[in-house]
């Protein structure tokens, strides 16, 4: 049996090994072909039978004078059959290009004097989007509206959303967002457990005919089991908004506006499931594009809601005086249970079946019925418009009430923001948006002589 050389490191590329390695696992250098150790006696010598070890030689001589050094010149090439190589100058001549040169010989190697300049070199052609493609390299400065990667802050992301240098996977536009106007302010966020968010919201601020001012907040959660349920959200808030905002100038009541634009958004819904036939042949078991909606109009001193499906909106008093309101109805498993009367409220949604909803904005929805209902409240406070990822945390009235800051009127972004703390507090198994539109209460007369 042959013995191999026992080595701890690959002669080529310095990987460790392990005993018994035939190949580098690194670069794959063939291992046998290392020349075996010589045996050595235990005084130092080769044993026998072996080649000697070439000795060490010595920095400087016993006089402390410097070894010789040997150039590659001092001793002729010689090619396979021992012959010297044509073009080799004789022993002791001096090498071509060096000023012991004898007249007239061809200098083969020119070297420029100190100063001149060097011969041009052949040019090479480099396109010059290509001189440089990664942005990561010192110095590099990437092209204007680059995207740079979040986490190494140098790569460049790819159109899929990948960092080009460390692979890292890019935070999607949709994974945090905020929006705060002048009378309404909203929050989204992906939460700490699923991979993108499919909630989406729409703010707008529109003028009724008599110049007074009209709120719009919609919210809307896309349903997890369908098909695209981010786009379905950001299509129905889109619509809805839309509809209002176009629909409230004119004059029409904020709830038949309300009513007008939930059908509104189950039409846009309903357009995402005509896709080709070609992409229902290869799923053809995906489910319709699906999602839920609620929604918050703030005009002419009413609050009117309107929602389908199990997402909510908040009446919250400022002064905390007066009760905290839940202004919807889920169109759940756990809802149907409690109007029955077969289950309390409490009994219904600890069951594993809460939170299946009944009521949806989708091509497979059994029935739409767009659910409205307006308010004249005696007092201000703010309207909370938000998705299951938030009420799940803060289910009963009371727990609302706490969870919303005393000066929500006043600072609506911060209190949109806090509200989605506390969800992701919580644990923010889901999807959170949160709107929060305040109501400012004026009593009647106010302001007469």
């Amino acid at each position: 049996m042959s013995s191999m050389p026992q080595l701890s490191a690959c002669p080529s590329c310095e990987e460790p090994l392990e005993s018994g390695d035939l190949y580098c696992g690194a670069c794959g250098f063939d291992l046998s072909a290392v020349p075996p150790r010589p045996a050595v006696s235990p005084d130092g010598s080769a044993a026998a039978g072996e080649p000697e070890r070439w000795p060490v030689a010595p920095d400087a001589d016993s006089a402390d004078r410097p070894v010789p050094a040997h150039l590659p010149t001092d001793l002729p090439g010689t090619d396979s059959a021992g012959g010297a190589l044509p073009g080799t100058p004789e022993p002791g001549a001096p090498a071509p290009g060096t000023p012991e040169a004898g007249p007239g010989e061809p200098d083969e190697y020119p070297l420029p004097a100190p100063g001149a300049a060097a011969p041009p070199a052949a040019p090479t052609a480099v396109p010059a989007a290509a001189a440089d493609p990664r942005t990561d390299l010192p110095g590099a400065t990437p092209p204007a509206g680059t995207k740079l990667c979040v986490a190494c802050r140098s790569g460049r992301v790819d159109p899929d959303g990948y960092c080009e240098n460390c692979g890292h996977a890019q935070p999607r536009e949709r994974d945090h967002m905020e929006q705060e106007l002048d009378t309404v302010a909203a929050v989204s966020d992906r939460g700490l457990r699923h991979h993108r968010n499919e909630d989406a919201f729409a703010l707008s601020e529109a003028a009724l005919p008599d110049g007074s001012p009209a709120t719009v907040a919609i919210v809307c959660d896309g349903v997890s089991s369908a098909t695209r349920p981010d786009e379905a959200s950001l299509a129905a808030s889109r619509a809805a908004g839309a509809c209002l905002q176009e629909s409230l100038p004119r004059g029409v009541h904020p709830q038949q506006g309300m009513h007008e634009a939930i059908l509104a958004a189950a039409d846009a819904v309903n357009a995402l499931a005509d896709e080709p036939a070609a992409a229902r042949e290869h799923s053809p078991h995906q489910n319709a594009p699906a999602c839920t909606l609620v929604g918050a109009v703030v005009a002419g001193g009413l609050l009117v809601v309107g929602w389908v499906g199990d997402s909510r909106a908040y009446w919250v008093p400022d002064d905390r005086t007066g009760p905290t309101v839940r202004l919807t109805e889920d169109d759940s498993w756990a809802a149907q249970m409690v109007a029955a009367g077969l289950m309390s409220e409490a009994e219904a949604y600890a069951d594993e079946r809460a939170h299946a909803i009944t009521g949806w904005l989708g091509a497979d929805a059994y029935e739409l019925e767009p659910h409205t209902a307006s308010f004249k409240p005696d007092r201000a406070g703010v309207v909370v418009v938000c998705t299951d990822g938030l009420w799940n945390y803060a289910e009963a009235v009371e727990e609302m009430a706490d969870a919303v800051p005393a000066d929500a009127a006043a600072r609506p972004l911060h209190s949109a923001q806090v509200l989605v703390g506390h969800a992701l507090d919580g644990g923010g198994h889901d999807n959170v948006t949160v709107a929060v539109v305040p109501f400012p209460f004026v009593a009647q007369g106010a302001g007469s002589a």
